[in-house]
């Protein structure tokens, strides 16, 4: 093979094909996306599918409500279901000082026009009944938020993109990124050369080993989350939210018949294992009896385990290096690159054409650390 492109997409989850999707349907020719498996098979297909609005940072709050406007328009605009259930997120929280935080998060918000709200324990109870309030102080909700199915979300936008002219290329590995001095000229592959002078990283947990191809820093930090699925719940409410208690970032919602659930681990350890195994259960069981002792009670059926995308302060690499041109980048989102890609998207084909996006999204370039300006992202699951 011996190809020659505009653009070089490396990363074929959503990221990469949304970014795929909204350069081809701008009329961007020989849009070539690369990715050394199938689509969504990186950590899209691990994800929860959870879509938000509600964060801490004005950019990710701004980022997630646009990307729900766009999620809301899928089936009509790609001819796939994502199904999407728009059942809300429902925060749970135990400490004034989570209290507070999400009392300035929720004015926040409705700054911008997210109808979060907070509510009493017994609010959340009634829309949550699988919860306990015991030493439950408040919650946040927001209507809007819910969750889809992130493969179809993939295969929506790959094939929208080869239906305006973008190329895919799977079970194709990046091996190098050629430069002329400061300038980009080739991704090598398995497959052969392909002729670029621009190329955009949306290799997710991969993506350091592709910015240094280039001679990019990008401080990407792959780290196992495993999700569990449970058996058929007699009774589940068909407007079950997306529930989170942030304490222990226990969190359930509505999977077919059953649940799916998972948290966080504190002692993983970075690495890009994906196998799964049940050193987390004893504090899973511990997180469901303090919060959710009826989940107890349901057998586990299944699970998985992916890799998250992590940065030093926990939000995402989007822009453009400075130092080699042409090379952009959008990854590092730190477990919310699902949820943000269709407006990560429509920014990204922005930065490529030159023209100024519907965000300014300055502040989350990877120079940032280099510059001590971290931008913390607070309200994590």
């Amino acid at each position: 093979m011996n190809l020659r492109a505009q653009v070089v997409i490396i990363g074929g989850g959503v990221m990469g094909t949304s970014i795929a999707c909204h350069l081809a349907r701008a009329g961007v020719r020989d849009v070539v996306l690369v990715e050394r498996d199938e689509l969504a098979a990186g950590s899209t297909s691990k994800a929860a599918g959870g879509v938000r609005a509600q964060f801490s940072d004005e950019l990710n709050v701004q980022l997630g409500a646009r990307s729900l406007e766009a999620f809301a328009r899928f089936g009509e605009e790609t001819g796939y279901d994502i199904g999407l259930r728009r059942v809300g997120y429902l925060f749970l929280l135990s400490t004034p000082e989570e209290v507070a935080s999400f009392e300035a998060g929720v004015r926040l918000q409705n700054h911008l026009g997210v109808p979060s709200r907070m509510l009493t324990p017994k609010e959340a109870a009634r829309l949550s009944p699988l919860i306990t309030t015991d030493g439950l102080l408040a919650a946040a909700y927001s209507p809007d938020d819910g969750h889809c199915t992130p493969e179809s979300v993939v295969h929506g936008y790959a094939a929208t993109a080869r239906a305006h002219g973008a190329r895919v290329l799977r079970h194709t590995e990046v091996t190098g990124i050629e430069r002329d001095g400061d300038f980009l000229t080739a991704v090598h592959t398995t497959l052969g050369r392909i002729a670029t002078d621009t190329v955009i990283c949306a290799a997710g947990a991969w993506s350091r080993a592709v910015g240094a191809m280039a001679g990019v820093d990008l401080p990407v930090q792959p780290l196992r989350r495993q999700i569990a699925v449970t058996e058929p719940v007699r009774g589940l409410p068909p407007t079950l939210p997306m529930t989170i208690d942030f304490t222990t970032s226990l969190y359930f919602h509505a999977e077919g018949p059953g649940l799916l659930l998972g948290m966080s681990d504190p002692d993983e350890r970075p690495g890009f294992a994906t196998d799964t195994h049940d050193r987390w259960i004893p504090r899973l069981y511990a997180a469901m009896e303090r919060r959710a002792p009826a989940l107890l009670d349901l057998r586990r059926t299944g699970g998985w385990a992916g890799l998250y995308e992590n940065t030093p302060d926990h939000n995402a690499l989007i822009g453009e290096a400075p130092t080699v041109s042409r090379f952009l980048y959008a990854t590092g989102f730190s477990g919310h690159g699902f949820l943000q890609a269709p407006a990560v998207g429509e920014v990204v084909r922005d930065l490529y054409l030159g023209r100024a996006p519907f965000l300014d999204v300055g502040p989350l370039g990877a120079g940032r650390f280099a510059a001590d300006a971290p931008r913390p992202e607070s309200n994590l699951v």
